[in-house]
């Protein structure tokens, strides 16, 4: 995973794009993307396609992390995400984190951030909802 430390294993897609974890804060892994030819949209400008990969990327890391903290053992489906781009993305390093508002019986809801630079300025935000459901024993 390059520099990063690793908390859980990102999935195929999200070395593809060249995402890793960069780190923790409050025990939530940040998700950083660099940026290179595969996630250029504009000229000079992260694709919108990029940032939502990185938003839920980073959505599925805080929710898997605060699972764990609650020693759950649950599937996790995802069901909406509503995206909100801000600004443009431009050419450099770019992070995410999410924060788990709410973790019930089966839903759960999360915040994600993602910026550039200075996180009080973010580039765009979302929130995802969850299902959460019992993981199935398998059947001998």
């Amino acid at each position: 995973m390059g520099q990063g430390m690793t908390y859980i294993d990102l999935p195929p897609y999200a070395q593809a794009m060249g995402m890793e974890i960069d780190g923790h804060e409050d025990g939530i892994p940040i998700i950083a993307m660099d940026f290179a030819d595969r996630v250029t949209g504009r000229p000079g400008y992260l694709h919108g396609g990029a940032i939502g990969g990185l938003l839920e990327m980073a959505g599925f890391a805080a929710l898997h992390a605060e699972l764990d903290r609650q020693g759950l053992d649950v599937r996790i489906k995802p069901v909406n995400i509503n995206i909100e781009f801000l600004r443009g993305g431009i050419e450099q390093r770019t992070f995410a984190k999410g924060t788990v508002v709410r973790s019930g019986r089966r839903i759960a809801n999360v915040r994600i951030e993602a910026w550039q630079g200075d996180a009080s300025r973010p580039l765009a935000a979302c929130w995802m909802n969850f299902q959460l459901s019992p993981k199935e024993t398998p059947k001998l």
